[in-house]
């Protein structure tokens, strides 16, 4: 017929050490100062150059900040004031053309996307832009000019 054996560990209770003699010895991990890469940390000077080459300092000491998912869409702009002092240098140039009294001027086609309201023009400008300023558009239509919305290039 079997025996009822008792646990070791019964015995060992209150004893502090549970047989393993002085208390430093068998405290796991913690015996020899950690597991893995444990004390490689801000103290240790030494082991800092062996760390970053064979691990980067970004795979060994983590990547932070925030991550953006969406890529956000960079709206480029200019103010009315440029294209009213540039105009003539543009028509030279075969960015714009006049026609008759109206300059027109597709803003694309200069890398931009939006037009800004900033400044006073005393040209009267035909403008082709994805976006437009309130203002932009007011001081267009007070010049006698006109503000044409594009759809975007995909």
């Amino acid at each position: 017929m079997p025996e009822n054996r008792r646990k070791k560990n019964r015995r060992m209770r209150g004893s502090m050490t549970h047989g393993w003699g002085s208390k430093k010895k068998h405290r796991g991990s913690g015996n020899r100062g950690g597991f893995g890469m444990a004390g490689t940390g801000k103290r240790a000077d030494q082991k800092k150059p062996t760390i970053i080459n064979e691990y980067g300092l970004q795979n060994y000491f983590g990547k932070h900040g925030f991550i953006v998912h969406s890529k956000k869409e960079v709206i480029k702009s200019v103010n009315l004031s440029y294209i009213d002092t540039k105009i003539d240098s543009l028509v030279h140039s075969d960015l714009a053309k006049k026609e008759k009294e109206h300059y027109v001027l597709d803003l694309s086609s200069l890398g931009y996307d939006k037009l800004l309201g900033s400044g006073s023009i005393t040209k009267k400008l035909i403008i082709t832009a994805r976006f437009f300023s309130r203002n932009a558009v007011r001081k267009l239509e007070e010049a006698g000019g006109q503000a044409i919305t594009a759809k975007k290039e995909s």
